[in-house]
């Protein structure tokens, strides 16, 4: 039955999700945090209804921890591989 498969990979997502927003103090914003399928048997994650103030800080969230990976993926290209910048004495 594909749907449990994809009913599965969902409940997996919205509980790591989940976990993040209860970290941050937010699971309240998001109550209506599940996992669902949809008619091809497709696991998806519903938000449901949110504010409009829980998404525009959601998005904030996203776009800072991107950017904190994207400065921590640029500082190791920087430095090159290991032992790269050290001086044989």
């Amino acid at each position: 039955m594909p749907y449990v498969r994809g009913w599965a990979a969902a409940s997996r997502g919205a509980d790591a999700l989940a976990e993040q927003l209860r970290a941050l103090s937010l699971e309240t914003d998001f109550p209506g945090l599940r996992a669902d399928v949809n008619v091809t048997g497709d696991g998806v994650v519903q938000l449901g209804m949110v504010r409009p103030e829980a998404v525009q800080l959601l998005t904030c969230l996203l776009t800072a921890g991107l950017s904190v990976e994207i400065a921590q993926k640029l500082a190791v290209e920087e430095a090159g591989p290991p032992g790269a910048n050290s001086s044989a004495a």
